[in-house]
Parts: C-alpha cells; structure tokens; sequence
C-alpha cells in the first residue's frame, strides 16, 4: 500500500529552467521556486522565504522549459522525493525535492503604459 505523499506549492520562479534527458531520452526540467510566507510578529510584518527545487519529466518537462521564465508565478503539485548517498568520506547525505505532476502558470501581469 503506497503512503500518501503530495504537495502544493505556489511561488515564482527564481532562475530560468534548465532542460536534459536522462540515458534513455526522457525530458527532464529542474527549476527553483521562491515562496514567500507573510507574518506578523510583535506587531511588526515580517516576510519568510523558502526555495524549492522542482523537477518535471516527459511533456511536461518541454512544456515548463518552453513556457517558464525567471519571476514566473507557478502552482506545483507533486510529491517528494529523497535523494540518499553517502559522500567520498562515507557520510550520509540526502536532499529532498519536488517532482511535479502538474504545474499551473500564473498569469504574467502587463506593465501600465504611460501616455
């Protein structure tokens, strides 16, 4: 029986995409979103920003790659996943990420017009 495991994530994107293929010619697109939580501590507002690192496969990986930008507004769903190894000196490492199965773009907002 599979555990649940899913996420949502809103943010915008804080590079441009980056595209390869695995060995046997699957897309994969790796980009980063920046997401901002909003808070007010001792009466004062303050701001928390969180990077998530997102990775997408097959069409939806040329999709992202042909669509995304730096400073897009993105919503993510997906699951996690970890990554575990052990580095050159026999230590345990792991880094954990998103992959998504389905990724909405935000409108991107026109700039006013002077004139």
């Amino acid at each position: 029986m599979n555990s649940l495991n899913a996420i949502l994530v809103e943010g915008s994107l804080a590079g441009d995409p980056v595209m390869t293929k695995t060995p046997k010619g699957t897309s994969v697109c790796a980009f980063t979103v920046a997401s901002v939580r909003y808070y007010k501590e001792d009466g004062e507002y303050k701001n928390e920003t969180s990077f998530f690192d997102i990775e997408c496969r097959a069409r939806l990986a040329e999709t992202c790659r042909e669509t995304l930008k730096k400073d897009h507004g993105v919503r993510i769903v997906g699951r996690l996943k970890q990554d575990r190894w052990r580095d050159k000196d026999y230590n345990s490492r792991s880094s954990v990420k998103i992959v998504a199965e389905h990724v909405e773009i935000r409108p991107v907002k026109k700039e006013a017009v002077d004139g």
